[in-house]
């Protein structure tokens, strides 16, 4: 499985490498256009992957206007992409926080308390893709 997942993950890598002109198999055109190309967390941290029996879970959220998350940490790695709206995510530990708006790729801190808030005039909607130990949460609420 893990060498399945480094796979896909190598040939996404490879087709989003640059913006190009790829042709499917009838050769119609197929524009693939890089979203995000990076080696760390939005804190600095080296990202690194589940041991073992990695899953791979998908969702969408849809965060209101003027909304905040409560104060949360992930023991695995988090990615989003911005569908639409702004997002300011404060690391509460350091007090840093980066905004981030439609169109951003955002690789979440690993094992680090945050929070987020919809701070612009319509709805947050993220594209999130976790990858855990199969069975984990992804999500630590702080108590």
């Amino acid at each position: 499985m893990r060498n399945i997942l480094a796979s896909a993950l190598l040939l996404c890598a490879a087709l989003c490498a640059d913006t190009a002109a790829a042709l499917d198999s009838s050769g119609t055109p197929v524009v693939v256009t890089p979203l995000a190309d990076r080696t760390e967390t939005a804190s600095g941290q080296p990202i690194t992957l589940p041991q073992k029996n990695v899953e791979v879970i998908v969702s969408t959220f849809d965060i209101a206007v003027s909304a905040t998350l409560p104060v949360h940490k992930h023991p695995f790695p988090r990615y989003a992409y911005v569908q639409a709206g702004t997002l300011q995510v404060t690391n509460v530990e350091t007090g840093k926080s980066n905004t981030y708006k439609t169109g951003d790729f955002i690789i979440e801190m690993i094992g680090q308390w945050h929070q987020a808030t919809n701070i612009g005039d319509g709805p947050v909607k993220l594209l999130v893709i976790d990858q855990v130990e199969q069975g984990a949460k992804n999500t630590v609420l702080r108590q």
